[in-house]
């Protein structure tokens, strides 16, 4: 692992350099995932959770572990199925015969980072036990409140609801992730690389160097809590937001966790590029991956073939872009 820059502040060349480092040792195993593997480590950056969601086979599941590995977090697995219980995620009290008393044995979720593999393959009452973690950062079991670790993360990684064995994340769980990306099959080249790769190798597994510890994302999220956002461009994340609440084919738009999401996420973003404060560009950017999960559209919609992500992309073209922010405090 590489030291982390010393001193109390970490300005944002600092981040861009830890930034880079970490998507470089990333990219010894994954190929072609460049812009959703920077916008997720933004995520994370900023605080948030990740979901992964693509068909399968194109490496989601492999991007949240090599994320994990580089980010150098406490990380666990937690492979869904429709059996899983909820008790399998938080943990439960057993009984200990040495005592004659029940103790809780944490579940999985007591991790620095959680890889939820296939979320959506497992019932919609399994999923609602991470909620208040991924919110609050807590678990309540029988009563009793336990904290989960800090840092803590949620990435997770799911199949399309039309394919077999899936089941639909609920409304307020999809609220929770900071940004849902898709992965996208890889180029021809990229495809071929990915093989070369395997065989130069002579192994399936892949090593990816540690770049930062628990303690230096956590000092990373903090000198990101410091990036500046102008008022407009704060007003603009929110004009955005309101507009997928009043576009023609959208039942539920974004709610404000939604735009402040998009702030939070910009700062990260603007940070990993070295800057000190948000532009309107970063925002539209990030728009789609931030706003469109969290729409839930008309049944009109769905028979016209209208999708969240193309309801926020007219958002954006529609809503008037505040003038560019171009200085730092």
């Amino acid at each position: 692992m590489h030291p982390e820059p010393s001193g109390p502040d970490l300005v944002p060349d600092d981040i861009a350099d830890l930034g880079r480092r970490v998507l470089a040792s990333v990219r010894t195993a994954i190929v072609g995932m460049d812009d959703p593997l920077t916008v997720a480590l933004a995520a994370v950056l900023a605080g948030g959770h990740v979901l992964f969601e693509d068909v399968p086979g194109l490496g989601k599941t492999l991007a949240a572990r090599s994320l994990a590995a580089a980010l150098g977090l406490d990380f666990r697995r937690l492979q869904c199925t429709p059996d899983m219980l909820p008790g399998d995620v938080t943990g439960s009290y057993v009984y200990a015969p040495d005592t004659g008393e029940f103790r809780f044995r944490p579940g999985p979720i007591f991790t620095g980072l959680l890889l939820a593999d296939e979320i959506n393959r497992t019932t919609p009452k399994t999923q609602s036990a991470m909620l208040e973690a991924m919110a609050e950062r807590q678990v309540t079991v029988e009563g009793v409140r336990f904290p989960l670790p800090a840092p803590f993360h949620v990435i997770a990684t799911s199949n399309p609801i039309e394919y077999e064995g899936t089941y639909a994340l609920p409304e307020a769980q999809l609220d929770r992730f900071m940004v849902r990306l898709s992965v996208g099959y890889p180029t021809a080249e990229g495809e071929t690389q990915i093989i070369l790769d395997r065989v130069r190798r002579q192994s399936p597994d892949a090593d990816v160097e540690q770049v930062l510890d628990a303690e230096g994302l956590l000092r990373l999220q903090r000198a990101v809590e410091t990036i500046h956002v102008d008022p407009d461009i704060a007003r603009y994340c929110t004009d955005l937001a309101r507009a997928t609440r009043t576009a023609q084919h959208v039942a539920v738009g974004a709610s404000p966790r939604g735009s402040q999401a998009l702030v939070l996420l910009g700062r990260a973003f603007a940070a990993l590029d070295g800057r000190g404060y948000v532009r309107p560009d970063d925002v539209k950017h990030l728009a789609v991956p931030v706003l469109a999960h969290r729409l839930t559209l008309t049944p009109q919609a769905w028979a016209q073939g209208i999708d969240p992500a193309s309801v926020v992309s007219s958002a954006v073209a529609q809503v008037p872009v505040p003038p560019t922010v171009a200085h730092a405090r």
